[in-house]
């Protein structure tokens, strides 16, 4: 969301950004406390941002009104790039010349796949025609392209044959990207079928990795992914809110900050 467009006012971009850091939705006193002023001042500027769209109005609350769809990946690659450099360096470090790898159609996990290119006889499997096409024919290593129809808006392979493939293949590592981090409902993705490729990607790793950048903090993506095998670690590029460390911990999921 761009508010910088949306808002009228330094209040309005306050509330949004309390807004957001509570997950998306709160009760109007609690909005009054933390910018120390009254109900009613938040109300007024409540009435204005639902005017445009940008939030709802519900008894006693107000909802953030949020846009999640995911972009394309062309737009999501481009998108806090240097951050998601660091992160795809720093998890590239934990694989070494000829281990095995799943990885998955992320923007982030791109990345990944960018900084293993000078690492040598990988195994590697994935759905992403951008990974594949980044560690294919270099460096002796083996690259397994999940089947099917590659889709238009991020170049990545779903459906029966793709659940096969990686279904059959075990690795030591899976890399995964996701949408959103949320302390109530954990790791998020926008889409069904990546969900879907993800938990059996997770059943096959003997470790489970999760990289996302900041951005992702506090954000809805409409699949949570609960019900997948136990995450073993999150790479991201900031300390996370405290209710975030919370649930990794709860979960007994290794935090790496990468500066």
């Amino acid at each position: 969301m761009n508010t910088q467009r949306k808002t009228t006012n330094q209040r309005e971009e306050e509330i949004l950004h309390e807004l957001q850091k509570a997950g998306g939705s709160c009760r109007v006193s609690y909005l009054a406390e933390q910018l120390n002023v009254t109900n009613e001042t938040i109300r007024r500027n409540i009435r204005t941002l639902e005017r445009s769209n940008i939030v709802r109005k519900v008894h006693g609350g107000v909802h953030l009104v949020e846009d999640i769809s995911e972009a394309s990946f062309e737009s999501r690659i481009s998108t806090h790039a240097d951050a998601k450099a660091r992160l795809g360096a720093a998890v590239a470090e934990t694989i070494s010349d000829g281990d095995s790898v799943f990885l998955d159609i992320g923007s982030t996990t791109a990345y990944v796949a960018m900084a293993l290119k000078q690492r040598s006889n990988l195994f590697v499997v994935t759905n992403s025609a951008f990974v594949a096409s980044t560690l294919a024919t270099r460096n002796g290593n083996r690259v397994f392209l999940a089947g099917g129809e590659l889709r238009a808006h991020d170049g990545g392979a779903f459906g029966a044959e793709a659940l096969d493939l990686v279904g059959r293949l075990n690795v030591q590592f899976a890399i995964f990207s996701v949408g959103a981090v949320n302390a109530e409902t954990g790791f998020m993705l926008h889409d069904l079928e990546e969900a879907n490729i993800a938990r059996v990607a997770a059943q096959n790793a003997q470790v489970n990795i999760v990289v996302a950048d900041n951005d992702k903090f506090n954000k809805r993506a409409p699949v949570a992914l609960g019900r997948l095998p136990r995450f073993d670690v999150f790479y991201t590029d900031m300390q996370p809110p405290s209710e975030i460390s919370d649930m990794l911990e709860r979960n007994d999921v290794d935090l790496v900050v990468v500066d």
